[in-house]
Order: C-alpha cells, then sequence, then structure tokens
C-alpha cells in the first residue's frame, strides 16, 4: 500500500480550503478541526463549500481525513452540564463528518476528575452510547499522555471504553502521548514490544489513525509537547521502525508537528517519506 501521511491543516476560508492546504504541505491525507477548539461553537459548513470539500478530496487526495473535536470535550466526566455540552458538541462533529464524507472523529477520552477510572470510562461509555453516529462514520478514541486524571494513557483504558460502549469505535494512537504515557517508542525493540502490547491488550484490528509526533519529553514522564519527527525522544531509529513496522504499514498518519527552528508540516512530511522504505 502507498503511504498515506499528511498534517492537520487550517479550514481558515472554509473547510473545502483544507484541501489545497494538504496538498501544499505534501500530505494526500489529514486532519481538521471544524472550528476553533479552544471553544464550544457549531460547525458552520455550508452545502456548497461541503460538496467544493468532498470533491477536491476525491480528486486531490488519497485520504482519509479526520475531524478532531474540541479540546472542551470530555466524555468522562461526572459532571452533568458538562456531560450534556460534551455530548451535544460530539454529535455535531459527527454529523458534520457525514456532511463533508469524513469517515472519522477522534476525541480524547477527558479526566475523570474524581470518579475514578472505572467510573471515568462508564461516564463516557456512556455518552459515546448516546450520539446518534451515522453510517459510515467512526469514532476514534485518542490515546493520551497520561497527566493527571485524564484517560487514555493505558492501552487497558482504549480496551476498556471499547468493550463498554455499544457503539462500534476503534482508537487513534499518538507516538507522542503513547511514550509520555510510558510506552517506549525510542528503539526497534522497544517499538516492536510496545505495538505487540497494544495488539495484546487492545487489538490492532481497532487501529484506525496514527498522530505521528515524536516528544520533546522523556518516555514516562506524561508531558504533551511534540517535536519534529526524528529529532525529540523518540528519534529516527525508533520513528523509522515505527513507520517499516509491518502492522503498521496501512495506518494512515496526521502529522501534528510544531511549526519552528524554519521546519513546517512540508519538511517533516518530508522526512516522513524519506524513513519510510518503500
Amino acid at each position: 500500500m502507498s503511504l498515506k501521511v499528511g498534517a492537520h491543516v487550517s479550514i481558515a476560508g472554509g473547510v473545502d480550503n483544507a484541501v489545497e492546504n494538504q496538498v501544499e504541505v505534501g500530505g494526500n491525507c489529514g486532519q481538521i478541526f471544524t472550528h476553533s477548539p479552544q471553544v464550544w461553537q457549531d460547525p458552520n459548513i455550508g452545502d456548497e463549500e461541503a460538496e467544493r470539500f468532498r470533491e477536491g478530496t476525491a480528486r486531490e487526495l488519497e485520504g482519509p481525513w479526520v475531524i478532531h473535536t474540541s479540546y472542551l470535550v470530555n466524555l468522562c466526566t461526572p459532571k452533568e452540564g458538562l456531560r450534556e455540552k460534551s455530548l451535544d458538541s460530539m454529535q455535531k462533529e459527527v454529523d458534520a463528518a457525514d456532511k463533508l464524507g469524513i469517515p472519522y472523529v477522534n476525541v480524547h477520552l477527558g479526566a475523570h476528575t474524581g470518579a475514578g477510572v472505572e467510573g471515568g470510562l462508564d461516564n463516557a461509555a456512556s455518552v459515546i452510547d448516546d450520539i446518534d453516529v451515522p453510517d459510515g462514520v467512526t469514532i476514534l478514541i485518542e490515546s493520551d499522555a497520561g497527566a493527571g486524571t485524564k484517560l487514555g494513557g493505558e492501552f487497558e483504558h482504549l480496551a476498556g471504553i471499547i468493550d463498554r460502549t455499544e457503539t462500534d469505535i476503534d482508537v487513534c494512537i499518538d507516538t507522542a502521548h503513547a511514550f509520555a504515557a510510558g510506552y517506549d517508542l525510542s528503539t526497534p525493540e522497544a517499538v516492536d514490544q510496545t505495538i505487540g502490547e497494544f495488539d495484546d491488550v487492545v487489538g490492532l484490528e481497532h487501529l484506525e489513525y496514527v498522530h505521528l509526533n515524536d516528544s520533546k519529553h522523556a518516555c514516562g514522564t506524561n508531558k504533551d509537547e511534540h517535536a519534529h519527527i526524528g529529532e525529540g525522544l523518540i528519534g529516527e531509529a525508533g520513528m523509522e521502525r515505527f513507520l517499516n513496522h509491518p502492522d503498521l504499514a496501512d495506518v494512515p498518519l496526521a502529522l501534528e508537528t510544531p511549526t519552528e527552528d524554519g521546519k513546517s508540516f512540508a519538511w517533516n512530511i518530508d522526512r516522513v517519506r524519506e524513513l519510510r522504505a518503500d
């Protein structure tokens, strides 16, 4: 299979602009927000805009796209008001995905804030099962760096939410988050061990997308700060093995790497292609 790699690109001026933005950085798939992720806001996507997005994607990209939900969404919360806001936001995101022909909506589990791991997972499952997910759209639970009471830092959390939901859901692994949460990816041997553990606990059949990011912080620090591909503490050897692991060859990759040191998404996408053997 050909390498599917892209970046998280802007929709400024209209969601259809994301297609050209992706092409400009050399991507053939990728990720968007449908609105500012820092606020409670509804996606505002017109019919013609959505049609241009779908047509541009079919013409210019291999796909798939993924929508990243608002950072304010907290599926694990025990607070009823926040639960209802999170549910409403999630419903609008999956509906937007359906309108745009996007197959995935990516979300963090959030923080249990005192409900405990089991209580938090139960809360998250109840929200997910209250969402009317359109046919052709799948919710992806993203792995987390594991700070504080945030869930998703352990593979067991990802398996736990899959087991609890009646809704068919899958997973997005963020390499920087997994590394920060204590899953070593810095050597070929460590990558093989971590991927094997993920398969044992969650199942590779549930891995539908990867956020490919290097890490500015050491393994197990629970600190989430992304670095350029091969230049962080995961490093070139770990990234090269991850990109060439036979079980991951067909999984699409979205980069959320920084724009700094004169290096942009385009530089990082080129770096991924250099490290990939095919």
